[in-house]
């Protein structure tokens, strides 16, 4: 005896259903899968465009927070106590180079160090900074503190602050004539010995094809605490 078996939809009386068919079945499956083949297509395309400016996007992420870091470390430099209005806190002095000549490099007083400063003991306050680009190195904070026994015979211990910088610049302002120069080096006085302190420094970075600017103003010692 042959028997059939149906499916009764409630409330539609002798409306039957067989259930899906196999070509059904495999219909769904392929429009799933178009479905599927696309959504994936425009995912690893959308990922191939923004993939294509990740090094631009870094490497200009990493310029201005070297740029923002160097900002707030000068900032630091000239806040009470460490500096007291109408002194120079950030000025040019002679620093002894590890392997080299002595150098006329912008030196700088941070009271409480730098959280980039790795000290082979116990830290120190008191840090004397200077700064420093060579080629091929980057950008070289020489520091030692004021508190250790051979600060004036031992030349400073070395940190990169960034392997991209490729120049450090300085830019001065010519009140009489309002205008700004860049100067690759420090600018002596007239007498032709005092050397200046510029008004901004000038981090040049580069990588590969890229380059950027990244500008430092130099502050000046201020009474109590700044606004911001």
């Amino acid at each position: 005896m042959r028997s059939n078996f149906t499916v009764t939809q409630p409330g539609r009386p002798g409306s039957t259903r067989t259930g899906f068919t196999l070509l059904e079945t495999l219909l769904a499956v392929a429009l799933v899968g178009l479905m599927l083949v696309g959504l994936n297509t425009f995912i690893f395309s959308m990922g191939e465009l923004w993939g294509r400016g990740t090094d631009a996007r870094l490497f200009e992420a990493h310029s201005r927070n070297v740029t923002n870091f160097m900002q707030d470390e000068l900032r630091a430099a000239v806040l009470p106590p460490s500096a007291k209005v109408g002194d120079t806190p950030i000025t040019a002095q002679e620093v002894k180079v590890l392997n080299a000549n002595p150098e006329t490099l912008l030196t700088f007083l941070l009271p409480e160090g730098s959280r980039l400063l790795s000290w082979p003991g116990a830290p120190l306050p008191e840090v004397v900074c200077s700064l420093q680009a060579r080629e091929g190195e980057g950008l070289i904070l020489l520091w030692h503190s004021r508190l250790e026994t051979k600060f004036n015979d031992d030349p400073p211990r070395e940190t990169v602050i960034s392997p991209l910088v490729a120049g450090l610049e300085y830019d001065y302002f010519d009140s009489a004539l309002n205008t700004w120069s860049t100067e690759t080096a420090l600018k002596k006085g007239s007498d032709g010995t005092t050397v200046l302190p510029p008004q901004r420094l000038r981090l040049k970075f580069k990588y590969e094809t890229y380059t950027f600017d990244g500008i430092v103003s130099l502050p000046t010692s201020v009474q109590g605490l700044p606004r911001y």
